[in-house]
């Protein structure tokens, strides 16, 4: 990646735009001020804010390192959970194959910081942005990989490509559905075969291989799940029985989301020799900051305990700011602030006087655009003023509501801020 790239991201100015962060602070570059190391408490950052543990991001980025190695799997971890150009910078450097993304704009955000290698997880059929990537493709550096489910499909995007000129094919892999009423993806194994002779009688594009996501397999369930993986591990066989893989260097053959990861791992591990290496990707995204709801609840490792534990990495910190009764309050961060698409928050913690006790007897029991609802049992010891700390469920409608996101140190001190582009 660019590091100079990076680097302009630490000379944006403090300002307004920037929830959450020391008023006092306007006017400093965001380098300037996480040089001072302020405390997050302590150090003028207003309410709401969210923030992400160093500790537990540093973690989570080093167990799924060790896992995708241990099981022989390369890891192209979903861009768009967090949309943050730092931390796929970090991804990268703890071994990740490159990044995968959902749709053009979010790859013109990961060239732009110098991203070499692209797994776009989804169908492309937009004239202007294949012009784009056909203009990228200039860079002999670049990999990019994309899926085709159509026909029709193919027949778009190698009318757009052969029409920018570019330079070399496109990579695409047939992306098997998981099953009937399932998202994207190609229904049956004979009409994958004619989608992949559409794309061998395409100009420019090549058959890289084959595609998928297991969490749209309908009544997901272990078994299920397995015997989709099956599906698509089967299809990759007989695709390279038939010769449509002739010439590659290496033969993909991707699918994985968070929830399912153990499943992909053991069904990727029973491939058989291909006439060409397999890459065997694996694109989870969550797991970098996991959460307190849904992944917490549907992580693989609490099926596979022994491989490790992720952490949740998300704080957001609210302030109360009225309690009118025994039994209810309200702190200060809404919809606008937190994930509620999957779960509502969880109240994790309360902070007053710069002491940190269990958020015992509260509940978040709704959300307004700028409110949290709270619910107090008769053991709740919370006051106007306190902090606080709420755990967040799902990733990716965390990281898009905030444009810069403290890190901290377990004792609060602010150590970095992670930009979002989305």
């Amino acid at each position: 990646m660019s590091s100079e790239a990076l680097a302009r991201l630490t000379e944006a100015v403090v300002d307004h735009r920037f929830r959450g962060l020391p008023p006092d602070a306007d006017g400093l570059t965001v380098g300037e001020l996480a040089a001072q190391r302020r405390n997050l408490f302590t150090g003028g950052f207003t309410t709401p804010v969210l923030a992400l543990s160093a500790e537990h991001l540093e973690h989570n980025l080093r167990l799924m390192a060790e896992y995708t190695e241990r099981h022989g799997l390369a890891f192209a971890p979903h861009g768009k959970t967090s949309m943050a150009p730092q931390l796929f910078a970090r991804q990268i450097e703890h071994g990740a194959w490159g990044i995968t993304l959902a749709v053009p704009h979010q790859v013109r955000v990961a060239r732009a910081f110098g991203v070499e290698r692209v797994f776009l997880a989804n169908e492309l059929v937009d004239a202007a942005a294949l012009g784009w990537i056909a203009a990228e493709l200039a860079d002999p550096a670049f990999r990019f990989v994309c899926y085709v489910d159509s026909v029709r499909g193919v027949e778009l995007m190698d009318a757009a490509l052969t029409e920018a000129g570019t330079p070399r094919p496109v990579d695409v892999v047939v992306e098997l559905a998981a099953g009937e009423g399932a998202r994207t993806g190609v229904r049956t194994e004979a009409e994958c075969a004619r989608v992949a002779d559409a794309v061998a009688a395409a100009r420019s594009l090549r058959l890289a291989g084959v595609a998928g996501y297991e969490g749209e397999v309908p009544g997901a369930t272990p078994e299920r799940v397995r015997a989709w993986l099956d599906r698509l591990v089967a299809l990759a066989v007989e695709f390279d029985k038939a010769g449509r893989f002739a010439g590659l260097d290496e033969i993909v053959v991707s699918a994985g989301g968070s929830a399912w990861f153990d499943t992909v791992a053991e069904a990727f591990a029973a491939i058989p020799e291909l006439s060409a290496p397999v890459l065997k990707l694996l694109r989870s995204g969550a797991y970098v900051s996991h959460d307190d709801g849904h992944y917490r609840r549907l992580t693989p490792f609490t099926r596979v305990p022994e491989e490790g534990a992720l952490e949740p990495a998300f704080r957001l910190w609210a302030q109360v700011v009225s309690r009118p009764t025994a039994e209810q309050a309200f702190a200060n961060a809404g919809k606008r602030d937190a994930a509620y698409d999957l779960d509502l928050p969880v109240a994790r913690v309360v902070r007053r006087d710069g002491v940190e006790r269990p958020a015992t007897g509260i509940e978040v029991t709704g959300l307004s655009d700028q409110h949290a609802w709270l619910r107090t049992s008769p053991e709740a010891d919370l006051e106007v003023g306190d902090w606080l700390g709420l755990g967040l469920s799902h990733p990716c409608t965390s990281f898009d509501k905030w444009q810069l996101i403290p890190v901290a140190e377990a004792d609060g001190t602010v150590v970095d801020y992670v930009r979002t582009f989305f």
